[in-house]
């Protein structure tokens, strides 16, 4: 392998050079304790910036193998290493001048969330790959090597040194990066066996600082549980931990505007995930099949069998296979709650604010001006029960003007000035004042996932296709779009870049007119789940700046894109 004084001596060679010269320095170079990868060079100093990576071997990275021998340990310790690489970094971006993008350092942008990313990857024998990119030095479009060799030589070593070796970090605050994984991994694991959809520890921050900021909002009321719903676990290493605990069912959660509904929802949502340190919902931990679910006005649907809440429209079109390029509230809200039932969720989360009010109830007054033969939408409402009894899907609504579900839930609770309180006795005893209308319905039969997907002509091996993201908005591939403003569960870009490359692996290897539509989803997560990212990722390197999204957002992904072929 050739050397640092290599890459120097060549580096010396061709400055001042038109910038096409930097090419030649593509390939590994051996430093002092790691290997530098060049992947990737930029074609000027002002196109995407060059990509980078660091290998350093496990033997002297020297990481305890208890830090890493189990996945969820070795993604916590993933993510915290590209943190601290990242502050090492930061410090230095932008020192080494010239035009364009030269002199910039960049690392992948962790959020709250604990993720697993290509930016930074620990294979079983503790050796660690970060990605970065560098924006290579110019004048112009004359090469600066001097400038690059202040990145290569002076600033990048110090980075590596100071995160990437165990004996550079504080043992202490690695020890207990460790231990909160360990910690949220057995909450998680014993969510099932208490027959809970979620948890809620006691002095939780679930408020944010801004709509803008996922940081933890300062001098906000720490989340107390209602003593009836009050869990205690002894965790592994944090010891004993009282919280709420969601039981599994149907619960329903009530209260004035600003009080903290939505927030509790907010926090449940993202629960799916674990958080970091600080966040102030590090113990808030939530089915991992959790979706939630709203109206979507305008998506498109292919060939959803929506039939348990939709039927005999007026029409004629086949509720069975329902197809649509702009849906309507109802329509979109039972193809997502069937979709959600496809991906095999064990729990919904609803807020009635982002929901289809004709989708979610029908009152008396109006079952009696608007008669059962003349309405095709059986509400949720008449469903919400058989689908935990019947299929042990659980529910948790946020409700704010209906009363009508108070009927059904099994738990109620009402958020007062950010504070639980279990409500379901008092709230069962008035709704007994208000007997609910209901019409007779029948129990759904099981929705069909029989859709098989096929390619697109379009998309051929050899063809350079492209694909964009727009931020956690949209994924675009070549000119179609996939908008998925909607699926907020999401919560990093990188998770859609992640996405599109998925669906590109699909159209060419999977779609073949023979596999659902599912069939491909879990192909697409056993793929991901086994071999990581890199997997499906095309080229004679793994870039960074992907993230691992659940295999509930690959459905949706999947769901969205109008480009699928039935």
């Amino acid at each position: 392998m050739k050397t640092s004084a290599d890459l120097r001596e060549l580096l010396n060679r061709i400055d001042h050079k038109g910038y096409p010269a930097y090419k030649d320095t593509r390939g590994s170079w051996q430093f002092e304790g790691y290997v530098l990868s060049i992947d990737h060079v930029q074609g000027d100093p002002f196109a995407a910036p060059s990509k980078v990576s660091v290998h350093v071997p496990g033997k002297l990275a020297s990481f305890p193998a208890e830090l890493f021998d189990q996945k969820h340990k070795r993604i916590a310790l993933q993510d915290y290493l590209i943190r601290q690489f990242s502050r090492q970094v930061q410090a230095f971006t932008f020192k080494a001048k010239g035009s364009g993008k030269s002199g910039l350092l960049s690392v992948s942008h962790c959020g709250q969330e604990i993720l697993e990313r290509t930016a930074c990857e620990i294979d079983k024998n503790g050796s660690v790959c970060v990605r970065m990119e560098i924006g290579f030095p110019a004048n112009g479009r004359t090469i600066n090597a001097r400038e690059l060799c202040k990145i290569l030589f002076d600033f990048l070593p110090g980075c590596v040194k100071k995160s990437l070796y165990y004996r550079a970090l504080d043992a202490k605050s690695v020890q207990k990066n460790r231990e909160l994984a360990e910690d949220q991994q057995f909450i998680r694991e014993e969510l099932s066996k208490l027959k809970l959809a979620a948890f809620v520890a006691n002095n939780s921050i679930l408020p944010r600082e801004s709509g803008v900021s996922d940081r933890p909002m300062k001098n906000a009321v720490p989340f107390a549980s209602p003593k009836s719903l009050e869990v205690t676990l002894t965790l592994p290493y944090h010891g004993t931990l009282t919280g709420m605990g969601v039981p599994q069912g149907i619960t329903l959660v009530v209260g004035g505007g600003y009080h903290g509904k939505s927030t509790l929802l907010k926090a449940l949502e993202l629960g799916v995930y674990n958080h970091i340190a600080g966040d102030g919902r590090e113990y808030v931990i939530t089915d991992n099949t959790a979706m939630k679910i709203r109206a979507e006005d305008g998506r498109s649907i292919k060939q959803v069998d929506i039939s348990m809440f939709i039927n005999n429209l007026p029409n004629r079109k086949d509720t069975t296979r329902f197809c649509t390029e702009d849906a309507s509230g109802s329509t979109s809200q039972a193809a997502n709650v069937v979709e959600a039932m496809e991906t095999g969720a064990q729990l919904l989360l609803i807020d009635e604010d982002t929901s289809a009010t004709n989708f979610m109830i029908r009152d008396e007054l109006m079952q009696r001006v608007v008669n059962r033969e003349s309405e095709p939408i059986t509400p949720f409402i008449d469903r919400v029960r058989e689908l935990f009894e019947n299929r042990k899907i659980s529910t948790i609504l946020v409700a704010g003007s209906s009363g009508s579900y108070f009927h059904k839930a099994d738990c109620i609770i009402q958020m007062d000035h950010y504070l639980p309180k279990d409500i379901t006795e008092f709230a069962k005893k008035e709704a007994d004042a208000f007997p609910l209308a209901e019409e007779p319905v029948s129990i759904a039969k099981e929705p069909s996932y029989q859709r098989a997907v096929r390619t697109d002509g379009a998309f051929r091996k050899n063809d350079r296709i492209k694909i964009k993201t727009q931020g956690k908005d949209s994924v675009i591939i070549n000119r179609d779009t996939i908008d998925l403003r909607y699926v907020e569960q999401l919560t990093d870009t990188e998770q859609l870049g992640t996405l599109g490359q998925l669906m590109k692996y699909a159209q060419l290897r999977l779609f073949d007119g023979k596999r659902t539509l599912g069939e491909c989803a879990e192909e697409l997560w056993k793929i991901l789940d086994a071999k990581g990212i890199a997997a499906i990722c095309e080229g004679s390197y793994v870039p960074g700046g992907f993230a691992m999204p659940r295999k509930q957002e690959i459905y949706a992904c999947l769901n969205r894109y109008r480009q699928l072929k039935m």
